[in-house]
């Protein structure tokens, strides 16, 4: 029986793919590096410690992993204070299963957006627990952000429902035990394998419901 459900963020209840694409592909131009086919699919789950090693080092910027971490993410925060791209129905959806169970957050976003963009959202006070990769070991695909959230929330990874879009995502919340609800972002779709490992797939937040997430333990249970 789900007892909990952990949200991912970026892609999720906020649109940000395009907007992390954007902001780091310009970075990378400026400051003399190289955009690379896979870049974007990659860098998707990855912790800021990795993403800014990333930039650093694979794809030729000339500056240091933490300055360049600063100044991206400095970057993101101007964008959001111009708008924040929800995603349609993130609000409704949080607050319909906040009525039902224990939310957490497991996102690969730096600690200070995930605080912005929940606040500037209104729904800081629906989550029990918010876990940025960040905070742990590895990001996606890794499961120790999900195993944080669920530890944070005291509640066994197995009864817990994980909502992810990204291929890492999925396979971070599939490897760390929790029933998976995927949400496909159609710019960036997950990859086929990813995808297999989901439970319910989702086209809107709309088909978000607690009896959605309620039926996943029967659909576990017949597999």
């Amino acid at each position: 029986m789900i007892a909990a459900v952990v949200f991912d963020l970026d892609g999720v209840l906020v649109d940000s793919e395009p907007v992390w694409e954007e902001v780091r592909r310009a970075y990378v131009a400026e400051t003399g590096g190289s955009w690379l086919a896979e870049t974007q699919r990659r860098l998707m789950g990855m912790s800021t410690g990795e993403w800014s090693c990333y930039l650093s080092g694979d794809l030729g910027v000339g500056r240091d992993p933490e300055r360049v971490a600063v100044e991206v993410i400095g970057r993101m925060a101007e964008r959001y204070q111009e708008r924040l791209p929800l995603v349609p129905g993130a609000a409704g959806a949080v607050r319909r299963l906040a009525a039902r169970y224990p939310l957490a957050l497991a996102s690969s976003s730096p600690r200070l957006l995930i605080d912005r963009v929940l606040q500037a959202a209104g729904l800081t006070d629906d989550f029990a627990v918010t876990v940025s990769t960040e905070e742990v070991a590895a990001g996606k695909p890794s499961p120790d952000v999900y195993l944080a959230a669920a530890a944070g929330l005291g509640i066994a990874p197995e009864r817990c429902a994980a909502v992810e879009d990204s291929s890492n995502g999925l396979r971070s919340a599939a490897a760390a035990g929790l029933a998976v609800i995927a949400l496909p972002h159609p710019t960036y779709p997950p990859a086929p394998d990813a995808l297999a490992s989901a439970d319910l797939v989702i086209t809107t937040l709309d088909e978000l419901t607690p009896e959605a997430v309620a039926g996943l333990a029967s659909d576990r249970t017949a597999r």
